[in-house]
């Protein structure tokens, strides 16, 4: 018998199995971008040298994992349960790092918005392009529909004057300014600050969940190790796993 419970054993390479998948499709989506990279680089395309690194990381300590498991050495367990401990730590730094963003982009947006919707508005580019989100999104304006000045477009035309069901509200326009009668109510900052916010959101799921993963890991390397130096410290079979 091994020095490890089978049942442990399996549950552990299962998991490192995954994440080397998961690996080896980071590795393919760097290869992809790093291509895209080379295209755009005369544009100024950004890098994608950390997405090697995440890629090669996670394939790599999965690796170690599995191949730990296998040889049942703790010096091998003790290496994956350290890389277990850095990964753990870097993704709560990251966690928080992103978490204090989010709420300084929250209290500040509004700030930020106004900002940036000023050259927006002075280039006849982006003010077409505004319009099509306007259309899309639903929404008049960045900020609200006095960006426009006196002239609303059409995309800020509003048909539904209830919002019932997920229907946009409207409003009327601002005295003084020609177009349609009844406009959207919801700037369209809203709506870029809501997609913003679920990145965010998702990424913080990300980060802390590989944090939590990196903890389990790191737990069960650390019952595989006492497993095997309680084996070679007796010299007795592997402990067994009740069934219930």
């Amino acid at each position: 018998m091994g020095k490890i419970n089978g049942c442990l054993k399996c549950i552990f390479i299962f998991f490192n199995v995954l994440f080397a998948i998961v690996g080896c499709l980071l590795i393919f989506a760097a290869v992809r971008a790093t291509a895209m990279s080379f295209q755009m680089s005369a544009f100024g395309g950004p890098g994608v040298g950390w997405i090697w690194v995440i890629a090669i990381g996670i394939f790599g300590i999965s690796s170690l994992g599995i191949f730990a498991a296998f040889s049942e050495k703790d010096l091998f367990l003790k290496i994956f349960a350290g890389f277990m401990v850095v990964g753990m730590i870097i993704m709560l730094i990251f966690g928080t790092v992103v978490a204090v963003i989010r709420n300084t982009m929250k209290e500040n947006y509004v700030k930020a918005s106004n900002e940036f919707a000023d050259p927006i508005m002075k280039n006849e580019d982006s003010r077409n392009m505004l319009s099509v989100v306007q259309e899309f999104w639903q929404c008049c304006g960045v900020v609200s529909a006095d960006d426009w000045g006196t002239e609303i477009p059409s995309s800020c035309e509003c048909r539904d004057t209830n919002g019932a069901f997920g229907k946009p509200e409207c409003k009327s326009k601002p005295a003084g300014s020609t177009g349609p009668t009844q406009i959207y109510s919801k700037p369209c900052s809203d709506t870029i600050f809501y997609y913003i916010d679920i990145t965010f959101k998702i990424t913080l799921g990300i980060l802390f969940g590989f944090a939590i993963t990196a903890l389990l890991g790191l737990l069960i390397s650390f019952l595989m190790i006492h497993q095997v130096k309680r084996h070679d410290s007796i010299g007795g079979p592997s402990i067994t796993m009740k069934g219930y």
